[in-house]
């Protein structure tokens, strides 16, 4: 099988979705004013970021209320209309503060209209199971989902931080492809590479979508005396690994880091959560990196802290 162009848009998964290799997050989609929030979203679509991630959750971890993220999108679509139709919208549901998991019929429902109606929108093409619900079934779940696609107010379905059997439980009862499911993956959450869920993607074909490529902000450029890993001898030894290819190619650790994961033949999209529009911007100069087969194990190799096998 041969696979498109890095830089080419692509399907994701088995549906019609045509999705760009890097995406743009919106955890901390925050603040008042919505000229700035659109000019954010614009330096994503102008690096060629055509998937946006966002979540009914993202809000209360940046002090704001529950839907906020959504909310401001929303300011940002009805000031800019024209916007919508540039990109894929992706949002995710099933997190209630207090509960925490709630993927009943009811809560579903209501979950998607509630961010059908922040977002001011009349579908969202790709609506996520952002965590799994163990007191969900996943026939009910399967039901309720298949419902909400087929009066149209959402597209696709995908499921977030699932493992392979959840996923799979899932699919069993759908009469359709499951697009994609979103794992923590980056150089240093390597778990993907050896829990299934990345050989389940190569085995069906779904999609795939990476959050928190940066690991929360430990790849990042910052004065390491201020971040975690200074004091984590595995995560400077990563650190280092992508930092003899970044200098290799003249870019920086973050966009070493993004590609990284993009060799990976799953092809998973790197969700890039920066706010900052030249961070933006400059992710999309993981598309022009290439890493060798040594430098990718090197990577993996100070990942495990130990030789591979």
């Amino acid at each position: 099988m041969t696979a498109p162009p890095l830089n080419a848009p692509f399907a994701l998964g088995k549906t019609s979705l045509k999705v760009s290799p890097l995406a743009w997050g919106m955890w901390r989609f925050r603040g008042d004013d919505a000229a700035a929030a659109q000019g954010r979203v614009e330096a994503a679509l102008a690096a060629g970021m055509t998937l946006l991630d966002t979540a009914d959750i993202y809000g209360p971890d940046n002090g704001e209320p529950f839907g906020a993220a959504e909310a401001l999108l929303g300011r940002v679509l009805k000031a800019a209309p024209h916007l919508r139709d540039r990109f894929v919208l992706a949002s995710k549901g099933g997190i209630v503060m207090g509960t925490p998991y709630d993927s009943s019929p009811a809560y579903l429902v209501s979950a998607v209209e509630a961010s059908l109606t922040r977002m001011g929108v009349e579908r969202i093409d790709l609506w996520q199971i952002h965590r799994p619900d163990s007191l969900a079934h996943p026939g009910e779940v399967a039901e309720t989902l298949s419902g909400l696609r087929r009066a149209g107010k959402i597209g696709e379905i995908g499921v977030s931080n699932h493992t392979a059997a959840q996923t799979a439980a899932l699919q069993a009862h759908l009469g359709f492809p499951i697009a994609c499911i979103q794992i923590e993956f980056s150089p240093l959450a390597i778990g993907p590479l050896t829990d299934g869920t990345l050989d389940q993607a190569l085995a069906t074909g779904m999609g795939v979508l990476a959050w928190s490529p940066l690991a929360q902000g430990r790849l990042g450029e910052g004065d390491p005396r201020h971040a975690a890993t200074a004091a984590d001898p595995r995560a400077q030894a990563v650190r280092e690994a992508l930092d003899f290819v970044a200098k290799a190619n003249g870019v920086s650790r973050p966009v070493a880091a993004y590609a990284w994961l993009l060799r990976h033949p799953a092809r998973p999209i790197p969700i890039v959560g920066s706010q900052q529009t030249a961070r933006i911007a400059e992710a999309a100069q993981a598309l022009a990196v290439s890493f060798t087969r040594p430098e990718w194990y090197a990577v993996l190799t100070a990942a495990r802290g130990e030789p591979l096998p």
